[in-house]
């Protein structure tokens, strides 16, 4: 049996679990105080509660799928310090973003419902997300050589195989799943290397949204083995995404 110890840490709340009337599992990033089986926790102190986010539901929603593909992909007790502060930059970006619609929208110069892709900041910060997840767990996309046969991409028109982790050249076009444009490559590429606040002024019209949206889910599709539910739903709630 472990020594039981207590100690304070800093976590975000991934999941919960109710368990009769008065108990509930926490699934958390990060750590809390060590049981037998389960650590417990002993007292919790509320630091950021997002609250511009949980009432936008397009951010609320975007903050949950964040939250989802962390609770997938990172093992238990595994530390990923990385991870834990791309989350709550994350989360925080989302719940600005929801606090700066809402004032324009009580200005005046937004209206709710309005048909534009008001999202499109958001939707770009998803895939960054993705992006940098996989990388941090070792899933880091091939973007700069070909993923079959290593030679350096050329700006050109390229293709793409989730199964074999990244880009192909059009030597290797057998392999090809679908093909990838120049703009997205460029886009990917950058997203990559960049921080977010460099990569949150990017501007990308709907076919490219789409473009690179696709790419990414091939890749989180082929890691996880399944589709998200939450793809579908956020798509509902982007009407620019259709």
């Amino acid at each position: 049996m472990r020594q039981q110890r207590s100690y304070s840490i800093e976590a975000i709340v991934l999941k919960r679990t109710d368990i009769g009337e008065a108990d509930r599992i926490l699934t958390l990033l990060l750590q809390i105080a060590l049981g037998r089986n389960l650590d417990i926790v002993t007292q919790a102190e509320g630091r950021e509660n997002f609250l511009h986010l949980r009432s936008e539901l397009w951010h609320m929603t975007c903050g949950f799928y964040l939250v989802e593909l962390v609770d997938r992909f990172v093992e238990d007790s595994t530390p990923h310090l990385d991870i834990y502060a791309l989350l709550l930059d994350a989360l925080r970006y989302l719940d600005a973003d929801a606090n700066a619609l809402q004032q324009q929208r009580a200005q005046g110069t937004v209206l709710a419902g309005e048909q534009v892709d008001e999202h499109g900041p958001t939707r770009l910060l998803l895939r960054y997300f993705e992006l940098h997840l996989l990388s941090s767990i070792g899933y880091e996309a091939a973007l700069q050589n070909c993923a079959h046969c290593a030679s350096e991409l050329r700006p050109e028109e390229n293709g793409f195989r989730a199964s074999l982790g990244g880009v192909l050249c059009p030597q290797c076009s057998r392999f090809w799943e679908r093909r990838l444009s120049l703009n997205v490559l460029k886009v990917l590429r950058f997203l990559q290397r960049s921080k977010w606040i460099e990569a949150s002024y990017l501007r990308l019209d709907a076919k490219l949204q789409a473009e690179l949206e696709a790419v990414m889910h091939d890749l989180l599709r082929f890691h996880l083995e399944r589709d998200l539910k939450s793809w579908s739903f956020l798509d509902m709630l982007n009407p620019a995404a259709s």
